[in-house]
């Protein structure tokens, strides 16, 4: 049986509103996926702080869905597309450990060795790289103010903007927006107090995710990121990709492959022509089960 086999299994409960899920994840960042190509599922914002409440739901750092592909997509490829939830229910574009779980269920289903994902930030290829697996190519990425978005023009690789240790970072956009600041000793750095000053900085009218890192060497770095929904991630697959981009464009590192160390775990990144990346990785499964869709608290 395919992973994928578990989204369409009926319940073995016959009540309203039964709805089958899978729990993955990618670096110990947790999603509970839904599959929504049927168009019968339908999701608010209350849905989906409840699913992934710890409290009363499975459980999770984002709801993803599976959808069909756009017209648009279909004429780029794309196999389906995936759709991304933060916890208080508001829609994002792009995340890398997501994209990477999402991607391993649908190269499952299809029982391809690559297939093509639309999501909100773009077009995305996604490939098998081994047992439990995937990596995904993102971008291009971005250093322009107006797309990252900032709310004037600074100069996106040396930021006006400091909490702390974290001063003259680089802004950049990958689908959703980030700031990473450069550090000298990574453990010194206290991301829960720090981070939030400069996601609320006026300079960031829709926030944004915030990463320290710090360069090993020539081809290596270690990164830890606060995320705009108000929690320190054990991993961030944007961010890794963002941080290396970053990194090369200050000259801290000479290779254009990185390893990326999060606390949960090494992401390899790939820096290719047309400023996009290619991010390699594992997913696992946590668990499947079903859950009660519409119901209000």
């Amino acid at each position: 049986m395919k992973h994928t086999d578990l989204l369409s299994l009926p319940s073995p409960i016959e009540l309203p509103l039964q709805w089958p899920f899978i729990k993955m994840h990618g670096l110990e960042n947790y999603f509970v996926i839904l599959d929504r190509r049927d168009g019968n599922k339908t999701l608010d914002a209350d849905d989906i702080v409840r699913i992934c409440s710890t409290n009363i739901g499975v459980g999770g750092e984002q709801l993803l869905t599976i959808e069909r592909a756009s017209d648009e997509g279909l004429r780029s490829g794309a196999y389906a597309a995936m759709r991304i939830f933060n916890i208080d229910g508001k829609e994002v574009g792009a995340c890398g450990n997501a994209t990477r779980c999402m991607a391993y269920l649908l190269l499952e289903e299809s029982g391809k060795d690559e297939v093509v994902m639309e999501l909100a930030g773009g077009i995305v290829l996604c490939r098998r790289a081994g047992p439990l697996e995937v990596s995904v190519t993102l971008g291009p990425i971005s250093m322009d103010w107006r797309k990252v978005p900032l709310s004037r023009e600074v100069d996106t690789l040396h930021l006006p903007v400091e909490s702390g240790p974290l001063s003259d970072g680089a802004a950049l956009f990958i689908g959703n927006p980030h700031a990473v600041f450069f550090v000298d000793q990574l453990d010194s750095v206290d991301m829960g107090r720090y981070a939030p000053a400069v996601h609320n900085d006026p300079l960031f009218p829709e926030g944004v995710n915030v990463g320290a890192a710090q360069i090993l060497d020539g081809q290596t770095l270690r990164l830890e990121v606060w995320e705009r929904q108000g929690i320190v991630t054990r991993a961030c697959g944007t961010g890794a990709c963002v941080s290396a981009y970053a990194a090369l464009k200050r000259g801290l590192v000479t290779s254009k492959k990185i390893a990326v160390h999060l606390p949960a775990g090494k992401l390899e990144i790939e820096l290719l022509e047309g400023d996009r990346v290619r991010m390699t990785g594992p997913v696992a499964f946590c668990c499947h089960g079903f859950l009660e869709a519409g119901k209000k608290q």
